[in-house]
């Protein structure tokens, strides 16, 4: 997508951080006025919903306005590429925005939307995946006909997949932080300054808004950045692949495993249920994770507490998958193994979280066993004022 060059102009990631900070702040003021950028109480009511008040959902606004911000810094020779990429990425963006405001966009409408965007990226860029470390299939992928559905896949998986974890406090803006900054490093390694320049400012940007979104939630991504974000990140993998030929396929996947697995993981789990794989449930990682934490440890009026600190405990196993994936940018077979191990840890934690939670007391039993304490106290007239 964009060509190696070395003359990229050097922007101050501070300043980036400093619009995206700026904007959202804008954002948060804005919505107190103006209740509809906010969403509506249907945010609170819905089956996937982790927050106790209505939040701003267009903080997704900041970051790609920080992002179209540098469209001018950037040296003739990619100018006209990346903007062309901004543009076809911007139609994503606003159909995730259109959802965030209340037009009640439906997911498979989303996810055709993000297709769309990249077939725009396809035909304006003639470019698409150039390779899946896989035998026998690489053979193929400079075919359009093989190339070009698998991008189409790729692209929109990651993009969903941002979207899906977009739940808690700081999980998304952890995840595209860790992503930006592996594809920096990998494309630093390859000797790749362009998109070491470009990566480092999408990390920046996110930086900025996640001042906002974490600790305390008081704006969120929404669809349109989380979508957005995705598919900037899966772009700019592909642009690596184009570009550094000994970067591994594999090694991409590892920089965006968490999102990716965590879409994976809710197919499976809704294919076991007859239901769609669009239907929204309460299981993703971070939901048990949360619920795990108010039911066990805070209590259920702890939601302010449970919430960031889910991001915390995640922290770890979001991080961890792009460092690998830096490790072994440029060893495919070892790529691939931690990508099996990697799912393979990931999906045995999941799957025995269950009886481990299910043996543990709950908060809420031992709250209501001291409430009634409390109240016979009263009736004999012994506790304290």
């Amino acid at each position: 997508m964009l060509h190696h060059q070395n003359d990229f102009i050097e922007l101050p990631e501070g300043l980036v951080a400093f619009i995206a900070c700026a904007l959202s702040a804008a954002i948060v003021l804005l919505a107190r006025r103006i209740p509809w950028l906010a969403g509506g109480l249907g945010n609170l009511t819905a089956k996937q919903a982790t927050h106790t008040r209505v939040t701003p959902r267009i903080g997704g606004l900041a970051i790609f306005i920080a992002l179209a911000a540098t469209l001018p810094l950037a040296p003739e020779t990619i100018s006209s590429r990346y903007a062309t990429f901004v543009m076809c990425a911007s139609f994503l963006f606003l159909i995730g925005l259109a959802e965030d405001i209340g037009f009640n966009v439906s997911p498979r409408m989303r996810l055709a939307a993000a297709a769309i965007s990249s077939i725009l990226v396809i035909v304006s860029l003639d470019v698409w995946l150039p390779r899946a470390d896989v035998p026998l299939l690489d053979n193929w992928m400079g075919h359009w006909a093989v190339g070009v559905p698998l991008t189409l896949l790729v692209t929109a998986g990651v993009a969903n997949g941002f979207n899906l974890i977009d739940g808690v406090n700081g999980l998304a803006s952890l995840a595209g932080i860790t992503a930006a900054v592996a594809l920096a490093l990998i494309a630093d390694a390859g000797d790749y300054s362009v998109m070491v320049r470009l990566a480092m400012m999408l990390a920046a940007a996110i930086f900025g808004f996640a001042i906002l979104n974490y600790p305390l939630g008081l704006v969120f991504l929404g669809d349109g950045g989380a979508y957005t974000l995705g598919f900037v990140l899966s772009w700019f993998a592909i642009s690596v692949l184009i570009n550094v030929p000994t970067a591994s396929a594999w090694a991409m996947l590892l920089v965006v495993f968490w999102p990716v697995f965590d879409t994976l993981l809710a197919i499976w789990r809704r294919r076991r249920k007859r239901a769609s794989s669009m239907a929204p449930d309460r299981l993703h990682v971070h939901q048990l994770v949360m619920r795990a934490l108010e039911i066990h440890i805070l209590g259920r009026r702890r939601r302010h507490i449970a919430n960031p600190l889910t991001t915390l405990i995640l922290a770890p196993a979001i991080i961890a998958p792009p460092m690998v994936g830096v490790m072994f940018w440029d060893r495919p077979a070892m790529a691939f193994l931690s990508v099996l191990a990697f799912a393979a840890l990931y999906s045995a934690a999941y799957v025995a979280a269950y009886p481990i939670l299910r043996a543990l007391p709950r908060v809420g039993a031992l709250a209501k066993s001291a409430d009634a304490t409390v109240m016979q106290d009263n009736r004999g007239g012994s506790a304290g004022s």
